[in-house]
């Protein structure tokens, strides 16, 4: 699309922004390199080009952060990567575990005017299949208070607003479990290797590895 940003600087833009969306500490160009999986030698060259044009900040040996103009373009991006996610699973038959990859090349060629048009089929959704909030188009995101499960206390009580779409195996663990976003988890018991929960109206709960409760985020 004229006037739009490579594709490469909206995969820098997406993934700066969703570093920072759901944990405060700001990515590092080590970090950056590792999560697109490209050199660190490649980060330095795009980082320095993001900042001539007013998208990022940075220092050398600093975190990266997001400027005011980068941040709308990343939420623009973000925007797409979540509306094509959620047309995938409710119009195509998608699992959630496997929209991810198909995102990530749609993303970049949807024209506005097709986006709008998903996006009122679908009925203006607030959320992706994960739970992920997709941001309006005005570039706002609506977010509720959240803890992760990995660090709720005994006893809390809250309900699923969110799945890491990171690793797929972990999906399809959570699928055949039952639980996703919106069913209420609380936790019974913590352990260095586990977490406990009840989903619903379970009566005996079920032991969660830690990795797959550090990828829950539950209402605080």
């Amino acid at each position: 699309m004229p006037g739009s940003p490579s594709p490469a600087i909206e995969d820098y833009l997406k993934t700066v922004y969703a570093h920072t969306e759901w944990q405060p500490d700001p990515i590092t160009p080590s970090v950056l390199a590792s999560k697109l999986g490209v050199a660190p030698s490649s980060v330095t060259e795009m980082v320095k080009k993001m900042a001539a044009q007013g998208l990022v900040s940075h220092a050398p040996y600093r975190a990266v952060r997001l400027t005011d103009e980068g941040r709308r373009q990343a939420l623009a991006v973000v925007r797409r990567h979540r509306l094509v996610e959620t047309w995938l699973v409710r119009e195509m038959g998608y699992a959630w575990d496997e929209v991810h990859d198909e995102a990530e090349v749609l993303e970049h060629a949807l024209s506005d005017r097709l986006l709008e048009a998903i996006d009122a089929r679908l009925g203006r959704p607030r959320v992706d299949p994960h739970g992920d909030p997709i941001p309006h188009r005005d570039g706002t995101v609506s977010r509720e208070p959240f803890v992760l499960l990995a660090e709720a206390e005994p006893g809390h009580l809250g309900r699923v607003i969110r799945i890491s779409d990171r690793d797929g195996a972990v999906l399809r663990e959570l699928d055949v479990a039952g639980i996703g976003p919106g069913v209420v988890l609380q936790v019974t018991d913590v352990s260095a290797d586990a977490v406990t929960v009840k989903a619903g109206a379970e009566a005996s709960g079920r032991s969660l590895a830690r990795e797959v409760a550090s990828a829950i985020w539950l209402t605080a």
